[in-house]
């Protein structure tokens, strides 16, 4: 019986489309699936007769879960999972940065559920279009990780502290709040997505008019969100200058009565059951990170990633939330005040020799 390819890549008239294609497990992120996408991606980004990309998922539910991390997470030898983990990440952050400075057209058509890697698929190109099944989340901190695939640069450009917010909480965002933040440019039906892909199939070129036009022939409003009506409370939140400032400012509300089905509580929840050493990286890349340049966040997202995956935390979230399911990680340390800055500095020091050395080349991403 022959295999699917997880990867399919079809020529639509002038249009290449992508199909993540591992529905079973959400589309989830493979290393041969981003080494495939890299490849593909350069490949047509000099083919002249491809004048724009669409990437989309398979099966309905997802666009993509995110990275394989249960893969990754459940290697018992951390030497294995570093050596996966270093050629996952340097695979990974170069399609992101590839996405990101794409010279085409690039249309994500995001429905289902989106987390992790899927965002750093998506959020990185030119046109992100929801549906009424979308899920947006980057809910790293639960699993001993942090939101990486460049989420510091893009969740930086969220309204205000919304983006902190996001990183810290992993909260799920729907279509609304997806257009509301930024993280989306459209809202489409998933009903009108055949349609818009034979108008861009049959169109004789696609510039960014007669894509906008087919979007726009077919998008709709979006289903009202969450986000804009938590803003004020969630500036007032996460305006302190610690991850301890901000746990006792949504404690503080709490007890002075406030209601407890409202978001903080929801919010104080995630932050007090995730991994310390997550919320102190987390919280030091969107600070230190607004404002750098993607090529720098990439780097400095593998720097850290490749560290975290060997460590304690990451294989105890993977055992705890997606093998054995009982949500009771026994973190290392397990307080937050325990954990010192100097961690997180040891996370973000330069590689070795050899592996990213030689830093940013003339604007390139350079991992090794």
């Amino acid at each position: 019986m022959a295999t699917e390819p997880e990867i399919i890549a079809e020529r639509n008239g002038r249009l290449g489309v992508i199909t993540l294609n591992r529905p079973k497990a959400l589309n989830a992120l493979s290393l041969g699936m981003v080494e495939t996408l890299d490849q593909l991606l350069a490949e047509w980004e000099r083919d002249d007769a491809i004048d724009a990309v669409l990437i989309m998922g398979a099966g309905g539910r997802a666009f993509c879960a995110g990275g394989d991390v249960r893969s990754v997470g459940t290697i018992k030898d951390p030497v294995a999972r570093e050596r996966l983990g270093r050629a996952f990440f340097r695979s990974e952050y170069t399609v992101n940065h590839r996405i990101n400075r794409y010279k085409k057209p690039f249309i994500a058509l995001v429905g289902g559920i989106v987390m992790g890697g899927g965002m750093g698929l998506s959020i990185h190109g030119r046109y992100r279009i929801v549906t009424e099944t979308t899920v947006m989340a980057m809910p790293e901190t639960v699993l001993g990780l942090f939101p990486d695939v460049g989420a510091t640069w893009y969740l930086n450009r969220c309204p205000g502290r919304v983006g902190l917010y996001l990183a810290m909480t992993g909260t799920r965002l729907g279509p609304g709040d997806a257009l509301w933040s930024g993280l989306a440019t459209h809202y489409m039906p998933n009903a009108a997505l055949d349609d818009l892909i034979g108008r861009l199939t049959d169109a004789p070129s696609l510039d960014p008019a007669t894509i906008e036009a087919a979007i726009a022939a077919n998008a709709g409003g979006a289903p009202s969100g969450y986000l804009a009506t938590r803003q004020k409370g969630i500036e007032a939140a996460f305006a302190p200058d610690t991850v301890e400032g901000v746990i006792a400012a949504l404690q503080s509300v709490l007890s002075a009565g406030g209601d407890q089905t409202d978001w903080r509580v929801d919010a104080l929840a995630v932050l007090r059951r995730a991994s310390p050493l997550s919320l102190r990286a987390t919280w030091r890349r969107m600070h230190a990170g607004r404002g750098q340049s993607i090529e720098r966040v990439l780097v400095d997202d593998y720097r850290m990633a490749v560290r975290m995956v060997t460590g304690h935390d990451f294989a105890e979230g993977v055992r705890s939330i997606l093998v054995d399911k009982d949500n009771a990680p026994r973190w290392d340390p397990a307080r937050l005040e325990d954990l010192p800055e100097s961690a997180v500095d040891a996370l973000l020091a330069p590689m070795p020799a050899g592996e990213d050395s030689r830093g940013l080349v003339a604007g390139d991403l350079t991992f090794d």
